[in-house]
């Protein structure tokens, strides 16, 4: 989903990988922001992307998903 010229991506993850994803994106300072998404029943994250950064993004989540389980659900928009 676009939002003011932001792409936004929600992820469904384990709760203590989190603070994990929120380091490794927030270590590329200006690529993408994290925020936890309040649910009772699952983990979920949504990433505020700047579009410039996208594909650098889809490979920095590429190489998340060999360490720890994580999938991207609705609400999100993928170029």
């Amino acid at each position: 989903m676009r939002e003011g010229g932001v792409i936004t991506r929600n992820l469904r993850l384990d709760r203590r990988d989190i603070a994990y994803v929120k380091y490794i994106l927030e270590g590329y300072e200006g690529l993408a922001t994290v925020t936890t998404i309040p649910t009772c029943r699952e983990a979920v994250v949504q990433l505020s992307i700047v579009p410039d950064f996208t594909s650098d993004v889809d490979g920095i989540l590429e190489a998340l998903k060999s360490e720890i389980n994580m999938c991207e659900i609705g609400g999100g928009e993928k170029k």
